[in-house]
């Protein structure tokens, strides 16, 4: 297993412990259990996200074929293309909006070649009129709407996420 440790900070609401108890897809990592513990601090609490453990993400991927100046196979990157565009396809039909898609929230089993999205801490089900962030997900990966400060984007700020990833690979 992995654990994510999250330290709650009361002037933000945290959304991902409630978005992952939602999620069930094979290309989204496993939320097997939580607990939440103490910090070093007084008044300092965790939120522990035990989750499915999953060796490798699709960035380390590309960086080793770039270090050893090769690209990665194209059936490669169509299968891991379309495992996230099956996993954004389910969030969406959630209303569930990830807003970081990036190579490093790309959980990979490189022996299976199963890839599952993961770090949902930017997650957020978007509801139509109500405002949103427009600071929001990595900036190499940033939809055009979300730079000229739009706060009423939709799910397709992901789909163009994955685009840039696509690119990139």
């Amino acid at each position: 297993v992995a654990i994510k440790k999250v330290l709650q900070d009361k002037r933000f609401k945290n959304r991902e412990l409630q978005i992952m108890r939602r999620l069930e897809h094979c290309n989204i990592v496993k939320l097997k259990y939580f607990f939440y513990s103490s910090g070093d601090k007084k008044d300092e609490v965790y939120l522990n996200l035990v989750l499915e453990y999953i060796p490798e993400t699709v960035y380390k991927v590309a960086r080793y074929y770039a270090k050893n100046k090769q690209t990665i196979p194209i059936n490669f990157i169509r299968l891991y293309m379309y495992q996230l565009f099956r996993s954004l396809a389910y969030n969406h039909s959630l209303g569930i909006c990830h807003r970081d898609i990036k190579p490093q929230n790309l959980l990979l089993d490189s022996e299976t070649a199963v890839l599952k999205l993961c770090d949902f801490g930017s997650a957020k089900q978007l509801l139509h009129g109500e405002p949103n962030v427009s600071y929001i997900c990595s900036r190499y990966y940033r939809a055009p709407e979300l730079i000229f400060g739009a706060i009423n984007y939709t799910t397709k700020i992901d789909v163009w996420s994955a685009g840039c990833v696509l690119a990139e690979l």
